[in-house]
């Protein structure tokens, strides 16, 4: 276990490390956290018009139409979103203008969505644009970056407005970016948000799959246990990608359709990260009723937190982080609860994610709204509280026994 740990500590965590400070990554991340207020906003509309009740049913059905507005307007258009939001937060990163950045990509994404027509086109304005807008805002930015540090730019004298100076300096990267989309889409006729999603295809089957989902997790666990946010690491990939499905998922609910994706945006938190990462809700339990004062202690002060998936006082207090003895558990729970979750969904038995809670939601609760109401699930995330509790208490008995023991080796030694 030393070597494991020294391995991870020496060898992966630095790696890791810089690409959690990659300006890529950071872009990306901080761009589709940019689009949750909204989804979620779209999501509470969704759930009261689509509440699994016949009596309040019948008092929503004339108004459903009415209802469904924030839903089209959030959801059904958030490869708009992510345009401009991953186009400003990339610029953020690569120290350019933002809101120039967030424009020059919400427009290039625009000029991709024509048919041959030349009309507007909407097909990819909802989940299935979601890879094109990043890529467009890669791009875009990437132009904009190259063209300002080799000073391809119009330069204004310093009495000038620096409104005007840094609208007129983003106007030649502008026009270059802007026109090769407009040549690749309107000129040569190709079809770019056809061509993205085939190459992406590949990363969108693996993590729906249950090896991918269960590695994603795991890698995660790993990366938390030598103290790096995990999640935060990997949500440049992920969460592009699970955003995707949950929308894609939204449709189908809507549409009355099957649902086609298990991992969506809530499989995580509402299934597996009970309480926050390695399910801990039923750690700090378990740890309300320890026989140490001290365990007992941050048990009773971490669980309110707890409650609402927040769970960094025992993750850094316990601690599980650097921990040989708690990072056992930590990393068995998810992969058991990935496992259970993942098959009990592919085989229907519980509900999959449709809408987009805050995370902030109480497991249980949150596991019941966001699979649109469907009570076996909420009732399996509760199962997955339980399961927990028995995964952790054997761990927090060792510890609890060796703080007993030094705490017995002191008093001996005092006296």
């Amino acid at each position: 276990m030393k070597k494991f740990m020294s391995f991870m500590e020496d060898k992966v965590a630095p790696i890791f490390a810089k690409l959690a400070t990659n300006p890529y990554l950071t872009g990306i991340k901080d761009g589709m956290i940019a689009t949750v207020p909204f989804t979620i906003f779209g999501s509470l509309f969704i759930i009261i018009a689509q509440f699994p009740n016949d009596t309040w049913a019948k008092i929503v059905e004339p108004y459903k139409a009415m209802l469904n507005v924030p839903n089209q307007m959030t959801i059904g258009i958030i490869a708009l979103f992510v345009a401009f939001s991953v186009g400003y937060n990339l610029s953020k990163s690569f120290k350019q203008d933002p809101l120039m950045g967030g424009i020059i990509s919400f427009i290039g994404f625009m000029i991709l969505q024509v048919d041959e027509e030349f009309a507007m086109a909407t097909t990819y304005f909802g989940s299935k644009g979601i890879f094109t807008a990043l890529l467009v805002a890669i791009f875009c930015v990437k132009i904009l970056q190259l063209f300002v540090e080799h000073n391809w730019v119009i330069r204004f004298p310093e009495g000038v407005p620096p409104a005007v100076s840094k609208s007129f300096s983003a106007l030649i990267p502008s026009i270059v970016a802007l026109s090769i989309l407009f040549i690749l889409r309107c000129v040569l006729g190709i079809q770019i948000p056809e061509l993205v999603t085939q190459l992406f295809s590949p990363l969108v089957f693996a993590l729906n799959s249950y090896p991918g989902i269960l590695v994603y997790m795991v890698v995660s666990q790993l990366l938390w246990c030598v103290g790096i946010h995990g999640q935060s690491v990997l949500n440049a990939v992920g969460t592009p990608i699970f955003t995707t499905f949950i929308t894609a998922n939204t449709e189908a609910f809507l549409a009355g359709q099957p649902i086609p994706y298990i991992t969506a945006l809530g499989f995580i938190p509402w299934f597996v990260s009970l309480g926050g990462a390695g399910a801990t809700l039923a750690l700090v339990i378990i740890m309300c009723r320890s026989k140490e004062k001290s365990l007992r202690t941050l048990g009773r002060l971490s669980l309110p937190a707890g409650i609402f998936e927040i769970n960094e006082p025992v993750t850094f207090g316990l601690p599980i982080v650097m921990n040989p003895v708690m990072m056992i558990p930590f990393v068995l729970i998810d992969a058991i609860l990935v496992t259970g979750t993942y098959f009990l969904m592919f085989f229907n038995i519980i509900g999959r994610p449709v809408v987009q809670i805050p995370w902030i939601m109480p497991p249980v609760i949150g596991s019941y709204l966001a699979t649109g109401g469907n009570i076996p699930a909420a009732v399996w995330a509760l199962c997955g509280i339980v399961i927990a509790g028995i995964v952790y208490y054997p761990f927090v008995k060792i510890v609890e026994r060796e703080r007993l023991a030094a705490q017995e080796n002191g008093t001996e030694a005092t006296e």
